[in-house]
């Protein structure tokens, strides 16, 4: 390697205008989109109601941004070409309390230094409009134009081929310009704006509420699986959209974090988010959302990088805490906790043969029914559809379970119903095990049904041991009995320990018989070493020999599980992570894998009123609309699909 060229020092000397203008010009203006993103916010700030971006060959030959906003005076014209010239903020007061998107006064003498700038504005005390050109130094002069501002930026870079060189292709560039128009039109619902490229209109968002607005760019996918979020903690407010955990995506690409109206990109608030997801979504996907946090300026520097992307909070922790815990009281009231008060986990099909959105096999409802399966018809409980007006008749009141019925049995009590021989479930089972439970089990309410008093309907029957039917108000309901199952006891899991952290004790089922088994070094040494980690999970290992290990207690929801499968997760787990980490930060792993372990498994045979029991346990456990992975744990299928599917009415 050459050595580099040796050159006479030079003096300290000031830089000429230009150059400084050039050189801020490489942290502001990256590239075409970070021009629309300056102008767009300048147009905000000046209480623009409707803004139009016209663009050319991606934004480098041409963007131009007219809006209806406040316009400038023509005598200070060039101050808005001027280096850090401003109306947003004069002290330093104002720069702590910045309430406002632009506020640094770079962006027009940045753009106007690397590209051919001209603004045409108009105030509503003007006779007319004025138009400036090029530099800070030149004279406004009259123009015609409506009330607000066009800024029209040409061949950007044209002064400094160098730079020019380092952009993408003309549809890259466009892409990156489209996507800050996204955001920023996601942010301002009640401004309409419009997107035109190359002579084209792309894309027009006319004034609309934030649920309109959110569908409209991140599409109906989005719009039929989100839960509303809007909680005020203290001077914090978070409000919006999150997508249900069953329409996450393999791409972070729908995940919208708006702080004070600008979109930001925060470590703290991502984390947050994440951590709210962390017990309902699979570890390799992405959740959607649109949410904004309102808060006072104060506790906020958005000073921190000149492309006001990134924050800092006064105290991170109170905004991770506020975030966290509204996404997560968001998520835990789902469908069928809710009592159908917010959409179903997965969007309507057209059709019963579309695909799911959660799997990629082709489900046909056509071979639900096995080929020797002759099904027998006895009273709907919900009342017979009329062949001619569709309609409910409810002369047929259904049965509603009690409390006294014993429908919300205790999660023990379904080791017992699980735990049958291994061999496969019949379709069908024997006539007197299909039968309802007594009278007197149910309480009859024809309202309660009306009422949706129970979103999941009543069960019908078991499909192949693995799928559980049921009708409800609605039509009908599916569920997969392992995950809804698993679901169930991980709430339970997660209760229990929380309770022996805050003092109660955790309830443990002793074995009349400690289940040995044989364990290597690495296995006994941690079982010896983590004896206070094991008894806070509700678990007692023994070690019985250097060989030998010996299960004594499990907690007394895992009672009827494979002690020794459970002895070596739980080892496992804690051996890899430390005890403290499984305890805090891996604790919600280690759960989930015991509530999979322990959970119903596929061919057990259930009759309805175990069925019915799952149901009512689903509609009484936070986050019942999804398993441990993110999986869907049950399915609503209206009788609008159903009738469309056998063409009923024509």
């Amino acid at each position: 390697m050459n050595a580099p060229e040796h050159r006479p020092p030079r003096p300290i000397q000031a830089l000429p205008d230009q150059l400084i203008s050039q050189i801020a010009a490489g942290e502001v203006v990256e590239r075409p989109s970070a021009v629309v993103k300056e102008l767009l916010e300048n147009a905000l700030d000046a209480g623009a109601t409707q803004i139009t971006v016209r663009l050319e060959e991606g934004g480098v030959k041409r963007i131009c941004i007219t809006d209806n906003g406040r316009g400038i005076p023509h005598e200070q014209m060039p101050l808005a070409l001027a280096r850090h010239a401003t109306s947003k903020i004069a002290s330093l007061h104002d720069l702590e309390n910045v309430g406002t998107l632009g506020f640094r006064g770079e962006a027009l003498a940045s753009i106007a230094s690397v590209a051919q700038v001209t603004i045409t504005s108009r105030t509503a005390d003007a006779a007319h409009a004025w138009e400036i050109e090029g530099s800070h130094n030149a004279t406004p002069t009259p123009s015609s134009g409506a009330l607000g501002t066009t800024i029209d930026v040409k061949d950007l870079y044209y002064n400094t081929p160098a730079r020019r060189k380092f952009l993408k292709s003309e549809q890259t560039e466009y892409g990156h310009c489209a996507e800050v128009v996204r955001r920023i039109a996601l942010a301002r619902p009640d401004v309409t704006f419009s997107l035109t490229h190359n002579g084209r209109t792309v894309d027009h968002w006319n004034t609309s509420e934030i649920a309109r607005r959110s569908a409209q760019i991140l599409g109906d996918g989005f719009a039929e699986a989100r839960l509303p979020v809007d909680e005020t903690i203290g001077p914090l407010r978070l409000h919006g959209y999150i997508g249900l955990p069953t329409a996450s995506k393999a791409r972070a690409d729908g995940q919208f974090f708006y702080v004070n109206g600008r979109f930001v990109r925060d470590k703290v608030l991502v984390h947050a988010v994440k951590a709210a997801y962390q017990d309902v979504l699979h570890g390799d996907r992405f959740p959607s959302y649109v949410l904004s946090l309102d808060m006072d300026p104060a506790l906020v520097d958005v000073n921190v990088h000149p492309s006001k992307i990134e924050v800092r909070f006064r105290d991170g922790r109170a905004v991770h805490q506020c975030v966290f815990h509204a996404v997560q009281r968001a998520l835990a009231q789902t469908s069928a906790t809710a009592h159908g008060s917010v959409p179903s986990p997965l969007p309507a099909a057209d059709s019963l043969n579309a695909t799911p959105a959660w799997r990629g096999e082709q489900t046909s409802f056509g071979s639900l029914l096995a080929p020797d399966y002759t099904p027998t018809f006895s009273p709907s409980p919900f009342g017979s559809r009329s062949a001619d007006t569709g309609t409910v008749s409810t002369s047929y009141t259904p049965p509603r379970f009690t409390a006294e019925g014993g429908v919300a049995q205790s999660l023990e009590n379904y080791g017992a119903m699980f735990r049958e021989d291994d061999h496969p479930a019949p379709l069908v089972r024997n006539e007197s095990d299909m039968a309802l439970p007594q009278a007197s089990s149910f309480t009859v309410s024809a309202a309660a049904m009306a009422q949706e008093e129970f979103p999941l309907g009543f069960a019908l029957a078991q499909l192949h041991g693995i799928y559980v039917l049921a009708q409800n108000a609605k039509g009908l309901v599916l569920v997969d009995m392992h995950a809804a199952h698993e679901r169930i006891l991980y709430e339970q899991l997660k209760n229990a320990l929380n309770s022996r952290v805050a003092g109660e004790e955790m309830q443990v089922q002793p074995l009349l018989i400690p289940i040995t088994f044989y364990a290597d070094a690495v296995e006994v040494g941690t079982a010896e070493e983590h004896q206070d980690t094991l008894q806070a999970l509700g678990f007692d290992i023994a070690v019985l020999s250097p060989t030998t290990l010996a299960v004594r207690s499990v907690p007394v929801l895992l009672k009827n599980a494979d002690a020794q499968t459970l002895a070596r997760d739980v080892l496992r787990d804690v051996r890899e992570f430390g005890g403290s980490r499984v305890l805090i930060e891996r604790q919600n792993e280690l759960l989930g894998t015991l509530a999979c372990h322990t959970a119903v498994r596929a061919n057990r045979i259930l009759s309805l009123q175990e069925m019915n029991a799952l149901l009512r346990q689903m509609e009484t456990t936070e986050r019942a609309d999804q398993c441990n992975h993110g999986r869907p744990t049950w399915v609503q299928v209206e009788i609008n699909a159903l009738d469309k599917l056998f063409l009923r009415g024509q």
